[in-house]
């Protein structure tokens, strides 16, 4: 699959549910897609993420792009794949784990913080890098990096941002947020969740 192409469907807010519990997944994943947040993301440090991550495969079907985040090693990749996750995200570069991302045609979006964490990625066979944490290097931080990357990189900010800094970002020709305890922390109700990814999608259509 072309994962650039089809990331352009989707709304560039990856919704991160750190710490999320199988047996709410499905019904928060219902309110984001409705809400219009159709990037979803398990982080392997939650509860039973394997079966979230399968439960949300099923639920999707089709309506939105889900997989995992934190993820460190080739295992986690393969085990992914069975289950037939989408999206492979970590917090680190670990060519490894990028090559066989895309051997098993998932899409691969590692961490990054240098420009050599950034050029590693990309030979890897990296599809967005996520510039991470994003508050520590900024909007004009990210832009100096991207700046010397290849012309149409994809680039996405996680870690410190929000609806207030959407369009610092945007306007800095950063497109992919990954947004995690604003939106998602473990006890926050499924409303609730809800009106904060409205206030979320409002914004970063505004931001546009």
């Amino acid at each position: 699959m072309n994962w650039l192409t089809e990331l352009k469907n989707h709304r560039g807010i990856i919704a991160i549910l750190r710490g999320v519990r199988p047996d709410e997944v499905e019904a928060i994943a219902e309110e984001l897609i409705a809400a219009g947040i159709t990037l979803i993301e398990v982080p392997l440090n939650s509860p039973d993420p394997f079966d979230s991550i399968a439960r949300l495969v099923k639920l999707a079907d089709g309506r939105a792009l889900v997989g995992a985040g934190t993820v460190l090693t080739v295992e986690a990749v393969e085990r992914l794949a069975k289950l037939g996750s989408q999206l492979v995200i970590s917090p680190n570069t670990n060519t490894d784990v990028i090559r066989r991302t895309r051997e098993l045609d998932m899409f691969s979006m590692p961490g990054v913080f240098t420009a050599t964490d950034a050029f590693n990625a990309l030979d890897a066979g990296a599809q967005v890098l996520k510039f991470f944490p994003a508050d520590i290097l900024g909007a004009s931080g990210i832009a100096g990096i991207k700046a010397v990357l290849p012309s149409g990189t994809e680039t996405a900010a996680v870690g410190g941002v929000g609806e207030n800094s959407f369009a610092e970002y945007r306007a800095k020709g950063i497109q992919n947020f990954g947004i995690g305890s604003t939106l998602y922390k473990p006890g926050r109700s499924v409303g609730d969740i809800g009106q904060i990814a409205r206030k979320l999608v409002t914004a970063f259509d505004a931001a546009g």
